[in-house]
This record gives C-alpha cells, structure tokens and sequence, in this order.
C-alpha cells in the first residue's frame, strides 16, 4: 500500500475526479512519478492518471459531474480535468505501435500492462488506485523499494524508441538511485551502442535533461559514467569531469544553495549555451562563471557588480581550481559586498566636471572604495588624496 500520510491520498479535488472517472464501472489509476515518489517518502510530486477509458469517455464523465476538461494532449491521449481549480492529466492506457528513436506513433488501449510496457524504467511503471493500493504489472516494486534504476524490458528497445532515455537513465540515477550498487550493465552495454542516436535528438530536449541532472544532489557518479561510456563527449565536447568532484565538495562545505549552472560551468566544453539551447540568462550566467573562474577581480567586486550568486559560484570554482578548501566565514564578505552601494554621485562633481573626465573621476574613486572592502565613506571618498 501507498504510505498513508502521501498527499494525494487526502486531495478531496482528486477524488472528485476519480469518482466522476469511476461513475461508468472503469476505473483510474494514479500512474508514474507520483507512486514511485509515494512509495520512496518523497513529498510533492506532480499527479498524473491513466485509465483504460478513451479521452472522450474522460471528458463525458467529466463534464456530467461539473468538472471543466481541457484537451491538453488529446491527440496522445491526455486532458486534463479541473477540479478545485487544481488540473489532473487523466491519459488513456496506450501501446507504441511505431518509434524513430525521437517520438512515438500510439494507439489506445484498455490493458494496464500494454501500457505498462511503452514505459522508460521499471520504477516507472508503477499504478495505484486512489486509495492506495499499488498495482505493479511488470514487477517493478521491488526495483522501485531498492533504488535500482532498470529499463522495462529490453536496454536496446526502449534506447531505440526514443534516445533520450539515455539521458533520463542518468538522470534517473542521479536523484533515485543507491549509488552503492553501481549501474545496470546491460544498460551500460546499449547505451555505449546507441550513443549515436543523441545528436538526432533537439538541443531542447538534450538541455532540459541536463539541467535536470545537474540539480540532482550529486549529478558526479552519473556524469563520471557519462563520460565513460562517451555520452558525454557527445552531448558536450571538450567537457571533463575532474573539477566537478572537487567543485561539489566545496558546495557542500559552505552549505551553497546548489545551483545547476555552476556546475555545469565546472564540466566546461565547447559551444555549450548553443548545445543545451539554454536561455539568454542562462547563457550569460555561465559565460561570467566561465571567464571569472580562472582570471579577473576579486570575489568581493563580482559579489558586488553581479552579486552574491555569481561571486560564490565562482569562490567555488576558484578554489577547486587550486584544491583549496575555503573557510564557510568567505561568504560573509560577499554577502555584505552584493548590498554595497557606492556613496558617490556623478552630481558631487558637476559641474565642474563632465563628460569623460567626471566618468574618470567616478571610475578611480569606485575603484579606491572597493579596494578599501567598501568602507570608505562618502567624506573620506570626497577629500583629496
């Protein structure tokens, strides 16, 4: 049985939607991330919900008990149903019936374990009905209760219907597995085989998983296979993991909000905004960590000219560069140095000056403040040296 205190048991908008679901005899089953996060004691998981009802049975029942449907995913089988003002993706059981290796053509289906087997990892394909008893067609409860990360059926098949599971096999380790029990093998052995099949994937796809991986708590044992199997060097060429071990370390012993791009600033390559198509933030985010990590200001001017964030992100990756262990009192300095605000205004010097004489002026005294760790006043700026 699903843990009795897992939320969605007690989701009163959920069970309105499962008794609307359930008024022609069928029944709905909870599906997916939900149970597997259920069953490990991991709060807050999306719901999703799979019945054998076809989505236009979903949204009859639906709408005769009040509930407001919208065809979000129709042609794939899904709407969702609002209830509460809260939305639950209801997905008709389905079966692949043709894949290229990036998306699949499927058809509708009444049976649970058809379903069961177009799913990625065995973890995965586990239901549960509303009140908490878990149905597991293929045997996955027990990988599921050992942290073990298995494909469904056959490694190769499920790499060749869609490419991207390579990445989500990763992933999937990263924040679900016991890392004391290594890799599946034979998941090894095809993603070494089908490593091709990436570059046919979009760099939309590709940097969404690889956010998601490098936010795990320690994406390392991961990326370190990664790039044993040549995945790696795939996605990101000239990319290497030895600064990334040490860089998580030292997040770690100052307590650091972890923060994906700074991590992924540690496994360097080439051309990585564009492979990972990652927003003009982003993008710009990881270009200052890149070129603060090695040369450049302070940590307490960064901290001040672009904020604390950037500033401790890139005390990390300095240090790791040097395998120097900083004392957790370094994040202090940045934080108070992030809140400075320089006392001088270009008015204090019209008009006798202006133009670039009075931005000299402002520059050489900006740069006299900072170097004084910001405690110079606005007097003590003013006097003359």
């Amino acid at each position: 049985m699903i843990p009795p205190e897992t939320e969605w048991l007690s989701d009163a908008n959920l069970r309105a939607v499962c008794d609307a679901l359930r008024a022609a005899g069928d029944d709905v089953y909870l599906v997916g991330g939900c149970v597997r996060d259920a069953i490990l004691g991991i709060p807050g998981s999306d719901v999703d919900m799979a019945t054998p009802l076809s989505p236009a049975e979903v949204t009859r029942l639906a709408e005769a008990a009040g509930l407001k449907v919208v065809p979000t995913g129709i042609a794939h089988g899904t709407v969702t149903v609002v209830a509460g003002g809260t939305g639950y993706e209801v997905t008709t059981f389905r079966k692949d019936v043709a894949t290229d290796g990036r998306r699949a053509v499927v058809a509708f289906s009444t049976d649970m374990a058809e379903d069961a087997r177009r799913r990625d990892f065995t973890l995965n394909a586990l239901y549960a009905t509303p009140e908490g008893r878990i149905l597991d067609p293929l045997g996955g409860l027990e990988d599921c209760l050992s942290r073990r990360i298995r494909f469904v059926g056959t490694a190769r098949d499920r790499i060749r219907e869609d490419y991207l599971r390579i990445l989500r096999f990763f992933r999937f380790h990263a924040w679900y597995a016991d890392s004391s029990r290594g890799f599946d093998e034979d998941a090894l052995d095809a993603i070494a085989a089908h490593a091709e099949g990436l570059e046919t994937l979009s760099a939309e796809r590709v940097g969404q998983e690889m956010r998601r991986l490098l936010a795990a708590p320690d994406p390392a044992p991961a990326l370190a296979t990664m790039q044993r199997t040549g995945v790696l060097q795939r996605l990101l060429p000239g990319s290497d993991i030895t600064l990334l071990g040490p860089a998580l370390h030292i997040e770690a012993h100052l307590a650091m909000t972890q923060d994906w791009r700074m991590r992924l600033a540690a496994l360097g390559g080439l051309d990585v905004a564009e492979r990972l198509r990652l927003s003009s933030k982003d993008a710009q985010h990881l270009t200052v960590l890149r070129e603060a990590m090695s040369e450049g200001p302070p940590v307490s001017e960064i901290a001040y000219r672009s904020g604390y964030d950037l500033a401790a992100q890139t005390l990390v990756l300095r240090s790791a560069l040097a395998n120097h262990l900083p004392d957790p009192s370094a994040l202090g300095p940045l934080k108070t140095a992030a809140q400075a605000q320089f006392p001088i205004r270009a008015k204090d010097f019209m008009p006798g000056l202006s133009g670039k004489a009075l931005g000299a002026r402002l520059a050489a005294l900006e740069e006299r403040w900072i170097a004084s760790d910001f405690t110079l006043t606005r007097e003590e700026l003013m006097t003359p040296d």
